[in-house]
């Protein structure tokens, strides 16, 4: 187990109880990372984020968001926001999506969402900059028990999307959401290159351009 009263070596998963999570996670020193707990371990995520992970989240964000105004789907879309299963599991992921039915589900004023009351997300989105082995490994398997419906790995390096649909308790590779009918990999994918060396009105141009068609 950990020592609290040492510092905490972060972007690793450290043996950790529930009740020393929760002291870590609620300590000043840690009020701005990104936080998991998952299998009786903790993460926490101090790493900075760059340019080319900021861009990449605005543009998935917003590829997503378009994607749901012009086909008509209810969307709740969440940055970086938290979900807790009391004792068992937290995760802080970049993106996260309610949808459909789910939409208007967690009432407004909620903070951290507990998974005791309301569903998981539909979508989780991880950015990857200098994380993918880990968000590969240990987050695939904490987002198949938390039963979210679907989860999206960007490779900001290699600009590629590995994409999962998550049921009976496994993952499948996709090449087409699940829960976004009709939104393939590679569109989303054509845009992220687009951006290297195009502005985002440009690249949203093209993108409202193809889920027009």
């Amino acid at each position: 187990m950990i020592e609290l009263q040492t510092k905490i070596s972060t972007d690793t998963w450290v043996a950790a109880t529930w009740e020393e999570y929760i002291q870590i996670v609620d300590s000043p020193a840690y009020e701005k990372a990104k936080c998991y707990y998952h299998n009786g371990q903790l993460r926490i995520e101090m790493t900075p984020l760059g340019h080319d992970h900021a861009c990449d989240n605005t543009i998935i964000s917003f590829a997503v968001n378009l994607f749901g105004i012009i086909k008509g789907i209810p969307l709740k879309g969440l940055t970086t926001c938290s979900y807790r299963k009391t004792g068992v599991q937290e995760c802080q992921p970049d993106v996260s999506y309610y949808i459909g039915d789910n939409a208007q589900i967690v009432p407004w004023g909620t903070s951290i969402i507990n998974l005791d009351n309301y569903p998981p997300p539909d979508l989780v989105i991880e950015v990857s900059n200098t994380s993918l082995a880990d968000d590969k490994g240990e987050k695939r398997l904490l987002y198949e028990d938390l039963k979210v419906k679907e989860y999206w790995i960007l490779d900001v390096q290699n600009v590629l999307i590995i994409a999962f649909a998550i049921e009976s308790g496994g993952s499948r590779r996709i090449t087409e959401s699940q829960v976004l009918p009709g939104l393939a990999m590679s569109v989303l994918e054509s845009a992220l290159r687009r951006t290297r060396t195009m502005n985002q009105s440009e690249v949203g141009a093209w993108l409202m351009a193809q889920f027009q068609q």
